[in-house]
């Protein structure tokens, strides 16, 4: 029998197990994907001093290894839960059963499908890409270069798409967009110094420490131009360029320029499990989609559901620091709850025994009387 099921193998799932594991729980971790590490082990390096990301999934993965008290069923679905008393019995889809005394879940999030869309024209234009694809291109370790394979010499990075979109519902910012739109834009630069690379930004975000150093050295050190304006459409010319429509909301006029490649920053929704899981566990859901924790500043791991708990970004979009904070609280939470449950276990079974103990003399003293 396992002390806590994680649901969800991204970094927060990870960093919570093996703190779990170093508090001497045994932990079973399901993930749906057939490799742990989420939406991280696919990416390059990390802003905002670009480390590499496949070396911070792979130390996550050795420390949890030292536990030897995680098991990970990659490719596993959660198909049932059941409330036991004080636990839970799971149902997997590979048809095992297990019980456990608490429940994380820590599912992560899914990014915006910018097909949705459509005048961005991304799944339409050959040479309109989301930032997940340009991370894709960067950790290949070959030049980015355009469907006709070739260098980019103008680049557009287009913000906010599918984050404060009254449009397609999601009125919430996505929080990482801004900061990864300025890291990749240094990168492009890096690589072609002789590019042109532009940012079409609603409000530029920077709001953690260093942020505003990268920003500012994209613009003094790598020459990105930034253009506060919304993009309105794009469209494809003949020779596979890619013509983008904004308004410059600084110098209040339209803005038309043609790119070789233009950049679709996608932003966070809540992963495709959430509501499934928010059904059988009985946690509520928020009107953009992500978990309600049981209070946003006092409990913010814990749910209103006894024995469950939440970390990382399923509840919320968060930065890779906020999300390892997160899931460290969240252990701690589940640890407090699982020991006070034991306390109160032996405390009951202590009571009991003393009621059957002095139950037992009573009636030794009766029989000896009647004797």
């Amino acid at each position: 029998m396992y002390d806590v099921a994680v649901i969800g193998a991204g970094i927060a799932g990870i960093e919570a197990a093996t703190q779990l594991a170093q508090m001497g729980y045994e932990v079973l971790v399901v993930e749906k994907d057939g490799r742990a590490g989420g939406h991280v082990a696919g990416w390059d390096r990390l802003f905002p001093f670009r480390r590499n990301a496949a070396g911070l999934t792979a130390e996550m993965l050795k420390m949890m290894d030292r536990g030897k008290a995680v098991n990970i069923l990659a490719g596993t679905t959660v198909a049932d839960v059941q409330r036991d008393g004080q636990q839970f019995r799971i149902w997997l889809s590979d048809g095992q059963g297990i019980t456990v005394s608490a429940v994380l879940i820590a599912t992560g999030f899914k990014l915006f499908d910018a097909r949705r869309k459509e005048e961005y024209g991304y799944g339409i234009y050959d040479n309109v890409i989301t930032s997940a694809d340009l991370e894709q291109m960067f950790a290949s370790g070959k030049p980015v270069v355009t469907k006709k394979g070739e260098r980019p010499k103008r680049v557009a990075f287009i913000h906010c798409v599918g984050s404060r979109d009254e449009k397609v519902n999601n009125r919430h910012c996505s929080k990482v967009c801004c900061a990864t739109a300025v890291k990749q834009a240094c990168e492009i630069k890096q690589m072609y110094p002789d590019a042109e690379v532009y940012c079409f930004y609603m409000d530029l975000r920077m709001f953690d420490r260093h942020f505003e150093t990268m920003y500012l050295d994209a613009q003094a050190q790598y020459g990105v131009i930034f253009v506060r304006g919304r993009l309105s459409e794009a469209a494809e010319s003949i020779d596979g360029r890619v013509t983008v429509k904004a308004e410059d909301t600084l110098m209040g006029k339209m803005l038309k320029i043609s790119v070789d490649m233009a950049v679709l920053m996608a932003g966070m929704e809540a992963a495709e499990e959430t509501d499934k899981l928010a059904a059988m566990l009985k946690v509520t859901v928020g009107k953009d989609g992500f978990l309600n924790p049981a209070d946003e500043c006092l409990q913010s791991n814990f749910t209103r559901e006894k024995g469950v708990f939440v970390a990382g970004a399923c509840t919320g979009p968060k930065t890779i620091p906020e999300t390892l904070a997160d899931a460290r609280a969240a252990a701690v939470s589940i640890d407090g709850y699982i020991r006070v449950g034991s306390e109160e276990k032996s405390l009951r079974e202590e009571i009991i025994g003393k009621i059957r103990n002095k139950r037992e003399e009573i009636r030794s003293r009766r029989s000896r009387s009647e004797e």
